[in-house]
């Protein structure tokens, strides 16, 4: 078993981390995540939301390398943590922890040191997916307020050239 750890700092504050991670997919960054499923979500009594979701991706692999099953040798799990920074309200620290483990085939630490290797690359895809989506809301967001600006002048403007 190997167990992979990373902390990261957003400059965002939490609501806007937590309102992204929940729309982070699909992204250009990890292109091979073509759905999630929530599997639980719920608020736990001190208030923490836990969601639990599957990702199906697809990695471009030959049909009959997809129709073979390694759920028995290979498992990974990963948790990730939001939480406001505690000296800075408008940062985020993400923290994330993967643990994985091959079993049943030789050199199975060999291998658990190459997943942990690739987690740690997609970690970086993945944070970099956060500023992109992140990017992405805050231009949508800019793009609706000045839409809502110029119907709002709108019927100001036809009012008064309609008097003229």
């Amino acid at each position: 078993m190997k167990i992979w750890t990373s902390e990261h700092v957003f400059d965002h504050p939490w609501e806007t981390v937590t309102t992204t991670a929940m729309q982070k997919y699909p992204n250009p960054m990890n292109p091979s995540v073509v759905g999630i499923d929530v599997l639980d979500r719920h608020i736990d009594p001190s208030g923490k939301l836990h969601s639990h979701r599957l990702l199906s991706t697809e990695w471009g692999l030959p049909s009959t390398v997809n129709n073979i099953s390694f759920t028995n040798m290979v498992s990974g799990d990963e948790r990730l943590i939001y939480k406001p920074h505690p000296q800075d309200r408008e940062k985020t620290v993400l923290t994330q922890e993967a643990i994985i483990a091959v079993k049943g085939v030789s050199l199975s630490s060999y291998l658990e040191g190459l997943m942990a290797n690739t987690i740690s690359s997609n970690a970086s895809k993945g944070r970099e997916a956060m500023e992109w989506v992140i990017h992405k809301l805050n231009a949508e967001l800019e793009e609706l307020m000045a839409s809502a600006r110029g119907s709002i002048r709108s019927p100001m403007a036809a009012a008064a050239f309609a008097e003229k």
